[in-house]
């Protein structure tokens, strides 16, 4: 069985909030040997950890993320949202998976990251107009090119983007579409797959990477 990277899922939900500090301390605890968080820029563009547009579902604020400064978000999450910068400042062995859900928040991130040091210690995903955004911000990215669907990627695309990991949705995953992505060079990584049935499936197909909102769970698993 190849080694797979265990990846959690906007750090460790189960246990804290997604997108914060606490989450992404708690999952490298648990094991993870990346933490995936998700990038979007407020107001002002400063670039913070939130997944959704608004603050509706994680902080009863239903405004748009795009209406408030960094320190208006502060204020009405009393702290709760991270920026980049606290994010890339925390204490861990592990890797951060910048998802980039808005294309728009790219060049902020990727020039926050680099501001920061912290090239080495990052990659990115999303789909491919926020990765035509990484690739053109860092031609030396590392980029997991987000898939919804089994059709092959187009070859200009692949060319234009050249992601080193094709990352699908984790149903999509099959011993033969690994097989196939990884003759072509890639490295496959899977989303998000919380059973234990799930993850021992794709560990058998040979995925090289598994995003988890159970992170402990999918260690357990890697241990044996």
């Amino acid at each position: 069985m190849r080694a797979c990277t265990a990846v959690g899922h906007r750090g460790d939900p189960y246990v804290h909030r997604e997108n914060t500090l606490p989450s992404i301390r708690s999952a490298w605890r648990a094991g993870a040997t990346a933490v995936e968080i998700d990038v979007r820029l407020t107001r002002d563009g400063v670039p913070v950890l939130l997944h959704d547009a608004t603050l509706s579902r994680l902080w009863g604020h239903d405004r748009p993320l795009a209406a408030l400064s960094a320190e208006e978000v502060h204020a009405v999450t009393r702290g709760g949202v991270p920026t980049l910068r606290q994010a890339l400042a925390q204490d861990g062995d592990g890797r951060l998976f910048i998802d980039l859900p808005d294309p728009s928040a790219a060049g902020a991130a990727v020039a926050e990251v680099r501001a920061c040091g912290a090239t080495r210690r990052v990659y990115y995903c999303g789909g491919t107009a926020a990765m035509l955004e990484v690739r053109r911000a860092d031609p030396e990215a590392e980029i997991a090119l987000t898939r919804t669907t089994l059709a092959p990627p187009r070859p200009a695309l692949l060319a234009a983007v050249r992601p080193q990991w094709l990352n699908y949705r984790f149903g999509l995953v099959s011993e033969r579409l690994v097989a196939r992505d990884h003759a072509e060079g890639y490295r496959v990584s899977a989303w998000t797959a919380d059973t234990r049935r799930s993850m021992r499936g794709l560990l058998r197909a040979g995925v090289d990477s598994i995003t988890t909102n159970r992170v402990g769970a999918l260690r357990s698993l890697l241990t044996v």
